[in-house]
This record gives structure tokens, sequence and C-alpha cells, in this order.
């Protein structure tokens, strides 16, 4: 038996042994008159994925099938569905579902649904599990997925539909444009994009990392400025200059908070979009000093979404990635790379169809 009736992946089944994963057969959730289903052709590789699969977060709902930058083609459409037909090319990020009706989702903000529920390790309102992207197919409610344009290469693409909006709506959300000085924590998988998308709405780009060894790479990014962080007193030049912060960093080790407050504006915003497995501490006085305000934002709605990709084939804007077959050996080493940093700065899963009919 296969598709439709089930769907294949490759699963997590220990955490201890996070790298190793094992094909399994898998049956999607009841198929509804807006969901439609996707064959997919590649998956972006998350920090979420390595988090998840190592318990790092919590412990997962096991075997759990990881993957939320999602690339594909519709296969199956159903009867209510008006945004998509057979053989569209499709996007699917990190939320598969939510109820469309509070008035939270209402006002345009479904990624804060309390109903929510993630693409993988998450339970759908009728009890079946969520299984992400390293997989044949995904079964989804048309609105959360999205159309994308023509002008981006499915491999470029993927790491958008996560590590992309994540960056990229809280970017148009605070106010970034012209004329606006924006700060980027951290030059990876999320400040990468973060430094591309402040340069094309025609931000002023300062970008602080640890140490000059990512120079280079934020300048040709799109940074104006380029601070490391490792320096003593580096905020003293940049004291009340900046009107926002994305800060994408994925450790707390050594993170002086306040120091990077500091160069806020007052009431300018410092937006945490990283989420290290530890908490973060800051003092009051950090904030009493300019007034400044510290939030976060989780992943963009479907209007940023489809913004966002709009711009990206405006700007010829895609991921910095490296392409790797998916299957047992590729995931391994995608994995284990994306937990140890050693790679610039996306992976995106490929060759689908030599592992999944």
């Amino acid at each position: 038996m296969g598709y439709p009736d089930t769907f294949q992946g490759f699963a997590v089944n220990d955490t201890s042994k996070w790298s190793e994963v094992e094909k399994m057969d898998f049956k999607p959730k009841t198929f509804g008159p807006l969901d439609i289903d996707i064959k997919i052709k590649a998956c972006g590789v998350c920090g979420s994925d390595v988090h998840t699969v190592t318990g790092g977060w919590d412990q997962p709902r096991l075997p759990v099938i990881v993957g939320h930058e999602i690339v594909g083609e519709v296969v199956k459409v159903g009867d209510n569905v008006s945004s998509f037909k057979i053989g569209d090319r499709v996007g699917m990020g990190a939320q598969a579902w939510a109820c469309l009706e509070c008035d939270v989702c209402k006002n345009g903000d479904e990624i804060y649904c309390p109903k929510w529920v993630d693409t993988y390790n998450d339970v759908y309102p009728d009890g079946s599990l969520a299984y992400g992207g390293y997989s044949s197919h995904v079964r989804v409610h048309e609105h959360f997925a999205f159309p994308i344009p023509e002008a981006l290469s499915t491999e470029g693409v993927a790491p958008m539909l996560c590590a992309g909006i994540t960056t990229y709506s809280p970017l148009v959300r605070n106010g970034a444009g012209p004329g606006k000085k924006v700060g980027v924590v951290g030059v990876g998988g999320l400040g990468h994009f973060a430094i591309m998308w402040a340069r094309a709405l025609g931000c002023e780009v300062y970008v602080f990392s640890r140490s000059l060894s990512k120079k280079d790479d934020a300048i040709k990014l799109g940074a104006d400025h380029y601070i490391a962080t490792g320096e003593e007193n580096w905020n003293e030049p940049y004291k009340y200059k900046l009107d926002l912060i994305l800060s994408t960093a994925n450790s707390n080790s050594g993170f002086d908070m306040g120091a990077y407050l500091s160069t806020l504006r007052v009431h300018g915003k410092y937006i945490a979009l990283g989420l290290p497995e530890d908490d973060f501490k800051v003092s009051p006085e950090s904030l009493l000093k300019n007034g400044c305000f510290v939030g976060s934002s989780h992943l963009g709605n479907r209007q940023e979404m489809i913004d966002m990709l709009n711009l990206a084939a405006e700007k010829g804007i895609e991921a910095w990635y490296e392409a790797v077959p998916i299957g047992k050996q590729g995931i391994k080493e995608a994995l284990e790379r994306c937990q140890s940093g050693k790679v610039k700065y996306r992976f995106t899963l490929t060759d689908y169809e030599k592992q999944f009919e």
C-alpha cells in the first residue's frame, strides 16, 4: 500500500542516535475539502530539526520525521480548494494548521493561533500526528501552502519557508525600510536572510558577529557595517544608533545582552529570533537607559510569506545553500553539520525521486 493511503519518510527513532534515520510508512491526516497533497521535491534543513531530534527543546514524539521548509508539486486537491491546481509548484513552512476562526486568526495572526499545529512533532485536533518534509508527500490545508514564483529555484527557495519568513516578518512588522538602521546579530541560517531582507527593504544594515571571520560574507550579503563583538567595548561607537535589532543568536554563552541593547535608539526594539536551549538574562537597568523594548516573533502570516517570495523573485534573492541528496547518509551529514555550524548557510535536501516512488 502506498500513496495516497500512506506516505513514506525518514524518521529518527531515538534521540540518543539523533542523526540516524530509518525509512517508515505513515498515515497522513484525513484528507479534507480544503486540503492539498504535495509531492515533495526539496526540503531545507533547519536548526529546529536539530533541536527536535536531539531532544534539546523537549522529548519529541517518536518516531519523528522533521523538515518544514518544503517545496513540491501539488498532486491532489480537495473539492473546495481555490488557491491551487494539480501540477502547481508550492511551498510549505513550519505551520500546518490553525483554526482560522478565532480573533487572532481573523486579525491576520494565524501564526499565533492558540490552536496552531506545527508541521512536524505535533498533533492535529482529530488526533492525527503531523510528520515533516523528510518525506515523500505532505498533506496540508491550502492556507498554509504558498505559490512559488517562477524566478526562484526549488533548492534556493526552500530555506525561505522557515528561515526566510522568520526574519522577513519581524522586519516589516517593525517598520524596516529606507532611512532605518537595522542590526543583525549573527551570520548564519537566519542571519544571512535577515541581512538580505534588510538590504532589499532599503535599510542601513549593521551586522554583529563574534569575530571578523564572516565579514566578507556579510558585506556580500548586503551589510553596510560589520562589528566584531569579541573586541573590548565594541558597543561604544554604536550606542543609540539603531532603530531595530534582529538577534539570530543560537547560543547564550558569553552573550552580553546589555551591550546589544545599548546600541538601540530611545524606544528601539530588540527582537529575539534564535531559540537557544538555555534562557537569556537581561537586567532592568539595560532596558531603562534607552527605554528599549525586547520581544520576539513567530514565522509570518500568509500575506507576508507571499510578499517575501515576490520580493525575493524581484530582487534575485535566494538562500546561500548546499544541496545534499536525501537518504540515510545525506540526512546524517546535514543534521550533524548543522548542529556543529559547519554550513554556509543552509542545507537543502534534494533528489527525492531517487528515494520515493
